[in-house]
């Protein structure tokens, strides 16, 4: 593939396509193209003002304090037992999630040097500047339907 078909890729890093083939069996619902790069926005801009929880232990101490938000987290986790647990636990507090492709992706736009296995944008306060962006998200990840029936 050549850098004129659209695709921005920078000293090797992976398509979205290329990355989506490492994706774990319970990555549902995935985000698609577009909307990942929407959700790296959002992790950077939430980041940035400090209204994130990053690493599975952080987020699940967040969520167990009673937090709520929007949960991101990476489709490429081995071994899968690390996040299998973490996708119930939301659903039982209906907190909605997405999946992204890569954790490296993830950590970098949660500025961190280190892959990130999930974070959670917490609830944004209306000076928060991703807001619209947190909202169409939000919206996108509730709309799944796990089960195929319809909600």
């Amino acid at each position: 593939m050549s850098d004129d078909e659209g695709n921005n890729k920078k000293d090797g890093a992976k398509s979205y396509e290329e990355r989506i083939k490492a994706v774990n069996v319970i990555s549902q619902p995935l985000a698609s193209k577009k909307s990942t790069k929407k959700v790296h926005k959002l992790v950077k801009k939430a980041a940035g003002q400090k209204q994130i929880r990053r690493g599975v232990k952080e987020v699940i101490k967040g969520i167990r304090k009673g937090e709520t938000g929007l949960a991101i987290l990476a489709g490429d986790i081995y071994p899968l037992e690390v996040i299998s647990h973490i996708p119930i636990l939301l659903e039982e507090k209906d907190i909605p999630y997405l999946f992204v492709p890569s954790k490296q992706d993830l950590g970098a736009a949660a500025s961190t040097k280190r892959p990130t296995s999930v974070v959670l944008i917490r609830t944004p306060k209306k000076d928060f500047d991703g807001k619209d962006i947190y909202d169409a998200l939000t919206k996108e990840a509730k709309e799944y339907d796990p089960t195929g029936l319809g909600r």
